[in-house]
């Protein structure tokens, strides 16, 4: 019943909650296996509602401990996500005043450049330059 964990976000801890539910799960369900053959024994079905309380508390716990890793995570993205908003925000300003300061050869040249996909950064200015 081993499958392997995922790399993502929030992978490592919910590997590390998947392992210890299952474990606890074990552990609960293997004392309860006991249990489940004092039930053949026994003429009552107290046992029965025994383990299922017991079965229930412990999803309830799993459930509550992803729940929390969940939300966790969540806050996490939420400000990355924030973050992001607020540089692409700035680069689009800086796009902007970039735009508005260039002058129209030096937009019609960028454009040139863009359609033809050439380098744009670290180019050779162009005009005359030093000759040897």
């Amino acid at each position: 019943m081993n499958s392997p964990c995922y790399p993502v976000a929030m992978g490592v801890g919910v590997c590390q909650l998947r392992s210890f539910s299952i474990s606890f799960l074990s552990s609960v369900l293997g004392a309860e296996s006991s249990a489940a053959s004092s039930l053949e024994n026994s003429s009552s079905g107290a046992s029965v509602v025994a383990i299922d309380n017991k079965i229930e508390q412990a999803m309830d716990l799993v459930k509550s401990h992803l729940m929390y890793a969940v939300r966790e995570e969540v806050e996490v993205l939420k400000e990355q996500i924030k973050e992001l908003m607020e540089r692409n925000s700035q680069l689009e300003q800086e796009n902007s005043l970039l735009k508005n300061l260039a002058s129209p050869e030096q937009l019609a040249q960028f454009q040139a450049q863009v359609q033809t996909g050439s380098p744009t950064a670290g180019a050779p200015p162009e005009g005359p330059g030093p000759t040897a």
